[in-house]
């Protein structure tokens, strides 16, 4: 792979609207950053955390080779899955102990981990920190929580609401509140801007909310229906109700749920209905939802409710998945209103029942369509709805739902195992199984999942399968028979027993071929294909053979990753190594999230490899497929025989190599990145055009400033004001103050003096 250029942007999500003010506190977070390995950022709901640690974030992205990546854990209910929401966010598979795992994975990284509504799971985030930042010298946290973690070594700042405008006219210009309330009217009111004859009332309105962003953003976005004199009347008779009476122990608590009660308030019925109801989704939801969840039988009029939520900026708009469907979701401060009105109001029983119900129904539907051209869509689906799925397993598992519960949960096993998130899968596999104690076909079917994902770990099953079988026989249930044929050959065959694993998996074809369950003859030819390929067996060919035609029926892509390794190792085998290549590069190149499946394909390309005389490359990619077995999770690569082909492969390039040439390639492929792996399969070099161009762009302007932010930083040094120099250079105030923002935050400076400084002396390093 050449050279160490791992360089990786990380996960963090564009800006939808503009960040205002904070100059100070983005100075001085980056020197907590610069001096302290864990900062947290504290302060009421509603203040801005989260933005301002984006906002840094992106600021000190260049600072960090491997990347600024955000995990949220707003959604988050059970405090066990901290570990594995963490390594979600980097991409990572789960493992049984994952934070181990991530220890291990950012043990030699240099990157910034964004920890984001860490309050609820304080304790969790605390010692998870505590062990990551001991196992990794180049790690940083940046948290965003109402308190601080008491991690040793932490640096804390308080956040505190933005400045707003003092009592009597000073004639300065508008403060920090004023102009975030200007931008957010302008936004839903085009032409709306600062007059004399408003700026009073807008000045009063931002000192009654305190200056808290959230509270101000709910405000403006009246401005669209009402006057901003009808926003400041309306809005002094909400706070003068709800904050009178003895001084509250958290005041500005009070004036956020004062505010936010407010904009409750001026909503029409169906619509305060619909924000209670909503809440429930703690990862946002559809239109589909929000019809059979929160308004059965009212689906005429969803649509304008949702809508009037939207307008109203209680609900906030995203793309779907793919961009089928639009995506809503209220931020966390405003689902909490939500969720204490709607247990205030009684009803909530029966929304988490049809909610429930909602959930049960879309995993049936999974399995249904799973595999077919829908198949990418389906994965990425559940992904957005994770938190949901999250939060009605945890609610169905404390009542009595745990039926349902594990219902949903086994009919998402290959979910479970494709998103990296085995742990979490069998964790409520388990609970169910032992919740649900009837001899059940639910039941049956939560013991096959459970029995195939302990499999894929290498975790105990021998009592699941057992019970599976016997089972299967109560029920006389051929598709059961089958899973329990499937999951026992698999076992037999990951132990090095060929012959036996292979009779069990064409016992489970035949099964599957009876019940007509296209999914599961897809998986069992894979595995058989691979049984027959280390027997050496020809029929193997015609197996894997068999699976590329079912998934290229069925349009299933992801699938046909794992088919056309099948086919491509059946070719090796063969003698046909650069048709194998060829195969492996096109399942490669489809570039799947199954961290499984690319490990699988980057051994077998070794191989091919390898048997081209090509050493110096097959110990290359066996160094990244060992990067991307340890991120899978799944010990299939450390079991017989595939092992036995690894070392074999190995010793042939140890051999032609030396040890010291071998070592060296192998060590430094195996600290890749998957990124970083995939480009080395496919051949592929880092964007080096782009890269020189941006090397040769920060070579030319130093501070990797554009040429027009530097000829602005000049007319910044010389003293102009924004408006001076939107005359002088024919641009708009805005645009001018967008560019001064993004001088001062590249240039880590905070305030517009320090430009002069900055450009009179060399650049910083």
């Amino acid at each position: 792979m050449g050279a160490r250029s791992r360089r990786s942007t990380g996960n963090l999500p564009a800006e939808l609207t503009s960040f205002v003010g904070r100059r100070p506190e983005l100075g001085e977070v980056k020197r907590l950053l610069s001096a302290a390995r864990l900062v947290t950022l504290t302060g009421a709901g509603g203040v801005g955390k989260t933005r301002l640690a984006l906002r840094v974030a992106a600021g000190v992205r260049r600072a960090f080779p491997d990347g600024v990546w955000l995990a949220g854990l707003a959604d988050l209910g059970d405090p066990r899955l901290v570990p594995n929401t963490v390594a979600t966010a980097f991409g990572l598979r789960g493992t049984s102990d994952q934070a181990a795992g991530l220890a291990e994975y950012l043990e030699d990284k240099q990157l910034l981990l964004v920890l984001d509504n860490c309050e609820h799971v304080a304790d969790e985030c605390a010692m998870l920190v505590a062990k990551l930042l001991a196992g990794s010298a180049g790690l940083r946290v940046l948290a965003t929580s109402r308190h601080t973690l008491h991690v040793e070594g932490e640096h804390i700042l308080h956040v505190e609401p933005l400045p707003v405008p003092p009592a009597e006219d000073t004639g300065a210009g508008p403060a920090e509140a004023v102009t975030l309330f200007a931008e957010r009217a302008a936004a839903v009111s085009p032409g709306f801007e600062l007059t004399p004859g408003n700026r009073a009332a807008v000045s009063r309105i931002c000192r009654r909310l305190e200056g808290i962003p959230l509270a101000i953003e709910l405000a403006a976005v009246r401005v669209r229906v009402l006057s901003v004199d009808q926003v400041l009347e309306r809005l002094d008779d909400r706070l003068g109700l709800l904050t009178s009476g003895p001084l509250a122990p958290q005041p500005r608590r009070r004036t956020l749920e004062a505010a936010i009660g407010w904009s409750f308030e001026l909503c029409t019925p169906a619509e305060q209905r619909l924000w209670a109801q909503a809440s429930v989704f703690p990862g946002g939801f559809d239109l589909d939802a929000a019809e059979q969840v929160c308004a059965p039988g009212e689906t005429g009029s969803t649509l304008d409710v949702v809508a009037g939520l939207v307008d109203k900026s209680v609900l906030s708009r995203r793309n779907g998945t793919f961009g089928r469907h639009a995506w809503y979701r209220m931020l966390e401060t405003v689902r909490e209103y939500g969720g204490a009105r709607l247990a205030a109001e009684g009803g909530e029983a029966g929304v988490r029942a049809r909610q429930a119900g909602y959930y049960a129904d879309l995993a049936r539907r999974y399995r249904a369509e799973g595999f077919g051209p829908r198949q990418s869509e389906w994965l990425g689906r559940l992904r957005r709805e994770h938190a949901n799925l999250r939060s009605v397993l945890e609610h169905c598992l404390s009542g009595p739902g745990a039926g349902r519960a594990l219902d949903i949960a086994a009919s998402l096993w290959n979910f479970w195992y494709g998103g990296g998130l085995v742990p979490e899968g069998c964790g409520y596999l388990r609970r169910g199984l032992e919740l649900c104690g009837e001899r059940t076909p639910v039941r049956a079917r939560g013991l096959y999942a459970m029995a195939f994902l302990a499999i894929q770990t290498g975790a105990p099953h021998a009592e699941l399968l057992a019970e599976l079988a016997e089972l299967a026989e109560e029920l006389d249930d051929e598709r059961l028979r089958a899973g329990h044929a499937e999951c026992a050959g698999m076992a037999t065959f990951f132990a090095g027993d060929l012959t036996g694993g292979a009779a069990l998996l064409e016992r489970a074809l035949a099964g599957y071929r009876t019940a007509g369950d296209a999914l599961l003859v897809f998986d069992t030819l894979i595995l058989l294909a691979a049984a027959r390929f280390f027997l050496g067996d020809p029929r193997g060919a015609a197996a894997a053979e068999e699976a590329l035609a079912l998934a290229d029926r069925h349009g299933a892509r992801w699938s046909r990753g794992y088919a056309l390794w099948a086919v491509a190792i059946h070719r090796w085998r063969a003698g046909e190594t650069r048709a194998a290549a060829r195969l492996l590069h096109e399942a490669i190149a489809l570039r799947l999230t199954d961290r499984t499946l690319l490990a699988f394909l980057v051994e077998a390309l070794a191989w091919c490899h390898s048997a081209e005389g090509a050493h110096d490359r097959a110990a290359r990619l066996l160094g990244g497929a060992g990067a991307v077995w340890r991120l899978s999770g799944a010990r299939v690569g450390e079991m017989s025989p595939y092992q036995g082909v690894d070392e074999q492969c190995a010793a042939q390039a140890r051999k032609a190599l030396g040890n010291e040439a071998f070592e060296a390639a192998f060590a430094e492929a195996a600290g890749s990145g998957l990124d970083e792996v995939v480009r080395c399969a496919l051949g592929e070099r880092p964007p080096a055009e782009a890269a020189g161009k941006a090397a040769g762009k920060a070579a030319a302007e130093p501070g990797g400033l554009t040429r027009r932010q530097r000829e602005i930083a000049g007319l910044v040094a010389r003293g102009m004001s924004n408006k001076e120099i939107a005359a002088a250079l024919v641009l708009s105030g805005r645009t001018v103050e967008g560019h001064v923002e993004n001088i001062l935050v590249k240039l880590g400076l905070t305030s517009r003096t320090q430009v002069a400084s900055w450009l009179a002396g060399p650049p910083p390093a």
